[in-house]
């Protein structure tokens, strides 16, 4: 069953409870959403009230997937440039697709969904990300049509040893 995904969802302590347990669940299985392992809801909540202040003034927008139970199961953060020569392109963070629904064509399905809104949202002509290094998620997002076009070498240390490289993805969205 497909997601049930939503753009500016209204905020409320199901969906807040919900994101902050996503967050939880996806770094503590490994994903690059800006922890490592192990991690707690208290790690993470004050990255997630930056989100949520960021979503309140409206420099940030969030799309929501939930799951045929109504449980937030995906996100992804739309963030505006503020920047006056770079308002056409907007930066795409904390992709997340909880583990117990990864290989299910979700991840997909959130991108699909993620081009579909910002291509609502008028002026906006790419979308931009950045990735980890080293762990392949930079191929399932050129899979999604996002090709690579920058590299900082070493620029995340995810560990004493373990620098990754931070991809920079681009997405156009004309022809």
């Amino acid at each position: 069953m497909p997601l049930n995904f939503e753009l500016d969802p209204r905020i409320d302590s199901a969906l807040r409870d919900g994101v902050l347990a996503l967050w939880t669940d996806v770094s503590n299985a490994g994903g690059s959403v800006g922890f490592v392992p192990p991690v707690t809801p208290d790690d993470i909540r004050p990255e997630w009230v930056r989100h949520l202040t960021a979503l309140a003034e409206g420099r940030t927008r969030l799309l929501v997937g939930r799951d045929r139970d109504g449980a937030v199961a995906a996100t992804a953060f739309i963030a505006h440039n503020t920047h006056r020569l770079m308002r056409h392109w907007v930066w795409l963070y904390t992709v997340m697709v909880h583990p117990r629904h990864q290989g299910k064509g979700y991840g997909r399905d959130l991108m699909a969904a993620t081009e579909a809104a910002v291509r609502g949202i008028d002026g906006i002509d790419a979308i931009r990300l950045t990735c980890r290094g080293g762990t392949g998620v930079d191929r399932f997002y050129a899979s999604c049509g996002y090709k690579e076009v920058g590299r900082v070498p070493d620029a995340i240390r995810v560990a004493d040893g373990d620098d990754r490289d931070d991809i920079i993805m681009y997405l156009p969205l004309t022809p």
